[in-house]
């Protein structure tokens, strides 16, 4: 039997709702609460997801703090991809509508190669010396490379002879492929102990189908926004200036998020390079020295051509800015293909075949250039180009991290890089000339058959050095 005061009292075993203030109440409603809204798509739920997936992908437990650099890392290829796919394809087309020749676009791709090369050493140095590799990168290539889309974008707004204003392109394009250049080695450095080995393969191939879904986005976007721009006002520069200043709010976000990357402990830091260690280390490692050989001729071939393709379309096949953008587009499409099927086929045959394979391929691309009349035909060759090329250039930065030497690895890539651009100087240059002096076409078959040079020396030095650092055992590739 209760007592009354019992019988008037609440129940304690049945649990009693809580009063709370409104503010409580208000506060509870408008939280985020995944595990009641699983549908809901917002930042915490995305990293998560990228987490699992990047764990997935490793062969061995990963660290949290190595999660969340690889999750900033995809991120930074993302926006960084996007940044450069909207404006830097129409720099070449900005300096030619202020009337430049095909002369002064070789010399504005010459000009920056140069300077990239210059700057690789030094950047090498800096990747050895510097307590931050990661402080390097962000000043560099980060920092002042992607401030230069500011210069781009007031320019119209000075009147300045023709000469000055294409000079002046001339003079950022130069300073942009320094910064990016002298940042290469730190920034390679970084990503060798960023990203284990054993999940190179498909973690590069998820960010590279990442940088290729933003390419498919950018270009067209850029040339369809310069188009509707220039169009609509009659001002021949304002689409580009739109562009360029959204090239540096997107490179902005890529250096924000690679800012948040924890930079990799090196627990065996590497003392300071002395004279002759990157010569002892080349000697032990004969593919590294094949693979650079081949790599001058392959991209003195490359440059011949490549800065004129777009060149091309505008001036003879008369195309349209935005012709330009989805020819890019779509290019950057096959390339998403291309990392594919080829991510693939680098896991089981190898980085050394699926190089082979597509260095093979890719010098018919030029002689196709040749016969191009139509828009419709350069669709073809776009679509042909982002296969290929999104498998070549998979497998030749695994194959740069796999061969260089891991005790001189920056000054390894300075020396690749160095190569490359010293090749990239002279072939711009060259390809202006055979075009103001001939043709477009003598230009695109000269590129086609030096890139089966530079393939077939790849390939014969290899056979020849690997095989004689082995006993003349030929190289197996698994």
């Amino acid at each position: 039997m209760t007592t009354p005061t019992e019988s008037k009292g609440p129940n304690k075993d049945i649990p009693q709702p809580q009063v709370r203030s409104p503010a409580v109440q208000l506060q509870r409603i408008f939280t985020p609460r995944d595990e009641l809204r699983p549908q809901r798509w917002n930042w915490h739920l995305l990293t998560r997801r990228m987490d699992y997936s990047i764990r997935r992908s490793s062969r061995t437990p990963l660290a949290p703090h190595q999660v969340r650099g690889l999750r900033y890392f995809l991120f930074d290829g993302l926006f960084s991809s996007f940044s450069e796919n909207l404006a830097v394809t129409f720099i070449p087309l900005f300096a030619l509508a202020f009337g430049a020749t095909n002369s002064e676009i070789g010399i504005l791709t010459a000009a920056g190669n140069l300077l990239g090369t210059i700057s690789l050493f030094p950047g090498a140095r800096s990747a050895e010396l510097a307590k931050s590799r990661k402080a390097v990168v962000l000043w560099t290539g980060g920092g002042v490379s992607r401030l230069m889309f500011v210069v781009l974008t007031v320019l119209p707004l000075f009147v300045l002879p023709r000469g000055a204003a294409v000079w002046i392109i001339i003079i950022v394009t130069a300073v942009r492929a320094f910064m990016n250049n002298f940042a290469n080695p730190p920034w390679t450095e970084m990503v060798a102990g960023l990203v284990p080995s054993a999940m190179r393969g498909k973690y590069f191939t998820s960010r590279g189908q990442m940088m290729g879904i933003a390419a498919l986005i950018a270009a067209p976007l850029g040339g369809w926004v310069i188009r509707a721009l220039n169009t609509g006002t009659g001002n021949t520069h304002i689409g580009y200036q739109a562009v360029f200043l959204g090239s540096l709010v997107f490179g902005a976000a890529s250096t924000l998020a690679f800012s948040r990357i924890p930079e990799p402990v090196d627990k065996a830091r590497r003392p300071p390079h002395q004279r002759g260690d990157l010569r002892k280390a080349l000697r032990s490692s004969p593919q590294f020295t094949a693979f650079i050989a081949g790599a001058f001729f392959w991209n003195l071939s490359i440059q011949v051509a490549g800065p004129f393709f777009n060149v091309y379309m505008v001036s003879e096949l008369k195309t349209g800015i935005e012709i330009v953008g989805y020819a890019t587009g779509l290019t950057s499409l096959a390339t998403l293909v291309g990392q594919y099927l080829f991510g693939k086929l680098l896991d089981t045959k190898g980085s050394f075949w699926v190089q082979r394979l597509n260095g093979l391929i890719i010098p018919v691309l030029p002689a196709l250039w040749m016969i191009a009349r139509e828009p419709y035909q350069v669709y073809i060759i776009s679509l042909l180009s982002g296969i290929f090329w999104g498998g070549y250039n998979l497998s030749n930065f695994n194959l740069l991290l796999e061969y260089s030497p891991n005790e001189q690895r920056p000054r390894a890539v300075a020396l690749y890089q160095t190569v490359v651009f010293s090749s990239a100087v002279i072939g711009p240059v060259l390809g202006g000339y055979l075009i103001d002096t001939f043709s477009f076409r003598l230009c695109f078959g000269v590129s086609s058959v030096g890139r089966y040079i530079g393939i077939g020396l790849f390939l014969l030095l290899f056979k020849v050095l690997v095989g004689r650092a082995k006993g003349n055992r030929p190289p197996r590739h698994e």
